[in-house]
């Protein structure tokens, strides 16, 4: 089952190396990762995402609260939380597929940053579903170039202040 880590951690060097260390020296996938400033720039936020049971995902979340620099460890998967991914989508652009090309984006909310003779390139954010079904759709017209930004997630409140009593 697919897992996303919340790591709340110093904002220091070596930090992202000493992680994705540890899931490279056990043999762990990260299968998407983001880290940025939190609203305080001394601490960083580390959202990935990994493969596991429930009994990997606890060694995991063990072994990443050992690391120095690791302030907090949150499972932070399903109905707990808040996600989304950015993409920016180069499909290809002929006369006959420019209108289905519109019409998918406009269906996704997806904006279209650019325009040659050749290609539309489009940005569009969701959840993994609708990213899904948006690649799904563009496919058959013709995909030149994708780039994904990972995951990003946020507890939703309800759920922190029960986990944290707060």
């Amino acid at each position: 089952m697919r897992h996303t880590l919340s790591v709340l951690v110093q904002n220091e060097a070596g930090v992202l190396a000493r992680i994705s260390g540890l899931f490279s020296g056990r043999g762990f996938n990260i299968e998407s990762l983001t880290v940025a400033p939190t609203q305080d720039v001394e601490y960083s936020r580390v959202t990935l995402v990994t493969t596991g049971d429930d009994t990997i995902i606890e060694q995991i979340s063990k072994q990443l609260n050992k690391l120095i620099n690791v302030i907090k460890v949150v499972d932070i998967t399903g109905e707990s939380s808040i996600d989304r991914e950015i993409i920016l989508v180069k499909v290809t652009s002929k006369d006959k597929n420019r209108s289905e090309i519109l019409r998918i984006a406009e269906l996704f909310d997806a904006k279209i940053i650019d325009i040659s003779p050749k290609a539309y390139t489009l940005e569009a954010m969701g959840d993994e579903s609708k990213i899904k079904s948006l690649l799904e759709l563009l496919k058959p017209i013709g995909i030149k170039e994708l780039v994904r930004s990972g995951k990003v997630a946020i507890s939703r409140e309800i759920q922190l202040s029960e986990k944290t009593g707060k």
